[in-house]
C-alpha cells in the first residue's frame, strides 16, 4: 500500500512540474533574462538562458570575458534593458521561434548609446528542463558588432582655456616654447653631459637613457626637456654645445612671468596623489592640471573636456572604422579678468623686489585691477618641473618668492587713521576742526595704564592738533584719544562696518581682516593700539584698498570681484561716510602728500592723496622690532584706481616714505601708458 502511494505521489508531482514548465511563455523566459542581463550577471546569462546553437558557436571566454572586460574598458554604466511585451491574445507555438523588440541603453566613456534590435527565443527539450532559450550574438552588446570585430577607442585631447586680462592681454594661453635635445652623431664632446644637464636640470644618467632608445639614430633629434619661451639665457648657452639644439613644440605660456605669477599659478604634472583625489573626474597620468594660483582655482573651467569615440573595426581588408558613439572635445573656458595686467607689471617692476604686497582697486566698481606679490618666480619653470635642489634654494631664499604675500594679513599701521577718523566723524565725537593740545612724545590717560603709553614719532606739529595735522603729522596720540572718545563697543561695530572680521567675498583664498585674535577689544590700551593699526589688527591688501573707496563714494564699500563677467557695484558695506565727512578726508589725505611724510609721492601733473603706515612688528614689549611701510594713496583729480602697496622691513630705507616713492613711480609709468 505504501510503495502505490508513493508511486501516486512522485506520479502527481511530475505532472505539476512538467504543467508548470509548460506554462512558462517566451515572455516570462526573456523577462527574467532581461533581469540578470541589466545586472551584468554574464556568466548566468549564459548557462541559464543561451541556446544551444549560440552555446556552440560562442564559449563562455568569448561571451563572459569579452563583455566583462569591454564594460570596464567603455566604462559601460546604467544599463538598461527593456523589450516590447507581446500581445495578451498571443499563443505561443513551441515549434515556431518567439520574437520580441528589445531597446538598450547605456551610457560610456564616449556617451550614451541608445539602439533596437530583435531578440529571438527558441523552444528546446534539454535533459534537465524544457524551456523558451535566447539566441544570442555580439551586436547585443554594441550596434552592428561581429566576433571578429576589433574595437577601438580614440580621445581627441581638450585645449585648456585661456585666461586674458581685462584689455585682452594674455596672462595664460596656449602657445609654443621649446624642446631641447641632441643630435647624437653631432654630439661629439661627451664630456659636455654634465654641463647639459645641469643648464637642463637633469642627470647625465637620464640623458644616457634617452640617447640609449633603440629608435635612436645618428642624426635623429632626441629630446631632453622643455625650455619655456621666455627663457632665452638658456638657450643662448645650450648652442654653445656642439650637437645641442631646440625645436617648437606646444606649450603653455604666461608672458607676464613673475609679475602675475601668484595669481595666475600654473599647470604641472599629475602626481600621484593628485591623480589620487581626480582620477574620479577623469584625469589620467599624464594630464597637466591646475598646480596653483587661478590655473589651480578655475581648473574645471579651464580643463575643458576631451573628446571620445568608440569605433568598431573589421578585419576585411579595406576596411574603415566605425563609428559606435562619438563625443566631440570641448574646449576650456576663455576667462577675462578685471585685471589691468599693465598695471599690475607696473606696480611689481616698482616694488623692485623688495618683499611685500600690492593691490590696486576701481573705486567706483569694486574691480581689482592688480593683485602683486613681491619678490615672486617664474611659473614657466614650475610647469616644467624644478628639481628638489631648485626648489629647496627658492623655499630657503629669506626673501620667500613662494610665499604670496597679497593673501595674507598684516598690521596696517597708521594707513587706518582715515578709517578711525571715519568712524569717529560719524559717530559725532570727532569734529575734524577741533584741535586737541598734545604735549610731549608719549601720553597715556592715566596711571591705571601702568607702565603703557602712547608714542608718537613727531613733535613739532604746532598745537592745537585738528584732524588735518593729525594725519599729516601721523600722530598716533590723537588717534587714539579719538579712539577713547568713540569707546570700546562703538569703535568695535565701527570697524565691523568695515568689515573686519569678516570673510572676504572673492574668487580667491584671503586672509580676512581682524580687528582682535577674539574679535574684541579687551582694554583702553589695546583700543588705543587698534586706533593706529596696531595691536593685535591685521588687514589684507587688498581689503585696506578696498577700505578707501568710501572716501571716494560718498560712503559705498563695493565687494571686490575679479572675473569681468561678474556685476560690478556690487554694495558690500553702505553708510559709511556721508558726503560732507568724505570731502574732509579728500583734503586732508592730499595734504599728507603736499605737506606730510608722503612728499615722495608729491610729482608734478599728478595730485597724488593718499596716507602712509608704519606697523612695527614687536617680539616683546621691550624689544623693537621689523618695521613694515604702507601707502594706500589714489589719483585725486583722476581716481582711476586706489592703490595700497606695502613693503617690510623699511627702517632701513626711511620708512614708509620709501613706499610712497615706489608708489609715486607707478603713477608716473601709468600716465605715459
Amino acid at each position: 500500500m505504501n510503495k502505490r502511494i508513493a508511486a501516486s505521489l512522485i506520479l502527481v508531482l511530475s505532472l505539476l512540474l512538467t504543467a508548470c514548465s509548460a506554462k512558462e511563455t517566451p515572455e516570462d523566459r526573456l523577462n527574467a533574462y532581461v533581469k540578470v542581463w541589466n545586472k551584468s550577471e554574464f556568466s548566468v546569462m549564459y548557462d541559464d538562458f543561451l541556446a544551444t546553437n549560440t552555446k556552440k558557436t560562442y564559449a563562455p571566454k568569448e561571451f563572459v570575458e569579452r563583455q566583462k572586460k569591454l564594460a570596464k574598458d567603455l566604462g559601460i554604466e546604467n544599463l538598461k534593458v527593456t523589450f516590447t511585451k507581446a500581445k495578451e491574445e498571443t499563443e505561443w507555438d513551441k515549434e515556431e521561434p518567439a520574437v520580441f523588440d528589445v531597446q538598450i541603453a547605456m551610457d560610456t566613456i564616449a556617451g550614451p548609446i541608445n539602439y533596437d534590435k530583435e531578440m529571438t527565443l527558441n523552444y528546446e527539450t534539454r535533459e534537465d528542463a524544457d524551456n523558451w532559450f535566447v539566441e544570442w550574438d555580439p551586436s547585443f552588446i554594441l550596434p552592428k558588432l561581429t566576433s571578429k570585430d576589433k574595437i577601438q577607442i580614440s580621445t581627441t585631447k581638450a585645449k585648456r582655456g585661456k585666461i586674458f586680462d581685462r584689455n585682452g592681454n594674455p596672462i595664460a594661453v596656449n602657445g609654443t616654447g621649446y624642446e631641447a635635445g641632441i643630435v647624437p652623431g653631432k654630439f661629439t664632446d661627451t664630456s659636455k653631459k654634465q654641463e647639459l644637464a645641469t643648464l637642463l636640470n637633469t642627470t647625465v644618467e637620464f640623458i644616457d637613457k634617452q640617447l640609449n632608445q633603440s629608435w635612436v639614430q645618428p642624426d635623429y633629434f632626441v629630446p631632453i626637456a622643455k625650455v619655456a619661451k621666455n627663457n632665452e639665457a638658456l638657450l643662448k648657452k645650450l648652442i654653445t654645445i656642439p650637437g645641442t639644439t631646440y625645436q617648437e613644440t606646444s606649450m603653455r605660456e604666461y608672458p607676464y612671468g613673475e609679475s602675475l605669477a601668484h595669481l595666475s599659478g600654473y599647470i604641472g604634472k599629475m602626481t600621484a596623489e593628485l591623480l589620487e583625489k581626480h582620477e574620479k573626474d577623469g584625469y589620467t597620468e599624464t594630464d597637466l592640471i591646475g598646480r596653483q594660483g587661478l590655473e589651480r582655482i578655475l581648473e574645471e573651467r579651464l580643463r575643458g573636456k576631451d573628446g571620445v569615440g568608440i569605433y568598431t573595426k573589421s578585419p576585411d581588408v579595406g576596411s574603415t572604422l566605425q563609428p559606435v558613439v562619438e563625443t566631440e572635445a570641448v574646449d576650456g573656458e576663455t576667462i577675462t579678468l578685471t585685471i589691468d595686467a599693465e598695471l599690475q607689471k607696473k606696480i611689481f617692476t616698482s616694488m623692485k623686489g623688495e618683499p611685500g604686497a600690492s593691490a590696486a582697486v576701481d573705486p567706483l566698481t569694486g574691480e581689482t585691477l592688480a593683485l602683486v606679490s613681491s619678490p615672486s618666480f617664474d611659473p614657466a619653470e614650475f610647469m616644467l618641473g624644478v628639481s628638489g635642489e631648485r626648489y629647496k634654494k627658492l623655499s630657503e631664499n629669506p626673501l620667500k618668492p613662494l610665499f604670496n604675500r597679497f593673501a595674507a594679513a598684516y598690521a596696517p599701521g597708521s594707513s587706518l587713521k582715515p578709517i578711525t577718523a571715519a568712524i569717529g566723524m560719524e559717530k559725532g565725537t570727532l569734529d575734524p576742526k577741533k584741535g586737541l593740545t598734545i604735549t610731549g612724545k608719549t601720553w597715556q590717560k592715566d596711571s591705571s595704564w601702568g607702565a603703557y603709553r602712547v608714542s608718537r614719532l613727531h613733535t613739532e606739529a604746532p598745537n592745537p592738533i585738528d584732524l588735518n595735522k593729525a594725519l599729516i603729522y601721523s600722530d598716533n596720540i590723537y588717534f587714539a584719544q579719538q579712539a577713547l572718545a568713540i569707546g570700546r563697543e562703538d569703535y568695535t561695530t565701527g570697524l565691523k562696518n568695515f568689515a573686519f572680521g569678516e570673510e572676504i567675498p572673492y574668487l580667491l583664498n584671503i586672509a580676512p581682516s581682524q580687528i582682535s585674535n577674539d574679535g574684541t577689544i579687551g582694554s583702553e590700551g589695546q583700543l588705543a593700539d587698534t586706533s593706529f593699526g596696531q595691536g593685535q589688527m591685521l588687514a589684507n591688501i587688498l581689503h585696506l584698498a578696498t577700505l578707501y573707496q568710501p572716501i571716494l563714494t560718498n560712503g559705498i564699500m563695493y565687494k571686490p570681484t575679479l572675473l569681468l563677467d561678474d556685476k560690478t557695484q556690487q554694495v558690500w558695506k553702505d553708510g559709511l561716510l556721508s558726503a560732507e565727512n568724505a570731502n574732509v578726508l579728500k583734503q586732508d589725505l592730499r595734504n599728507v602728500v603736499v605737506d606730510g611724510f608722503a612728499q615722495a609721492a608729491n610729482i608734478p601733473d599728478i595730485p597724488i592723496s593718499g596716507k602712509t603706515g608704519t606697523a612695527e612688528l614687536k617680539k616683546s614689549t621691550d624689544a623693537s622690532g621689523q618695521e613694515n611701510g604702507f601707502f594706500v594713496s589714489y589719483n585725486s583729480k583722476n581716481p582711476t584706481f586706489v592703490l595700497a602697496m606695502m613693503i617690510e622691513d623699511v627702517s632701513d630705507n626711511g620708512g614708509s616714505g620709501y613706499v610712497a616713492e615706489f608708489a609715486a613711480e607707478v603713477y608716473k609709468a601709468n600716465s605715459t601708458h
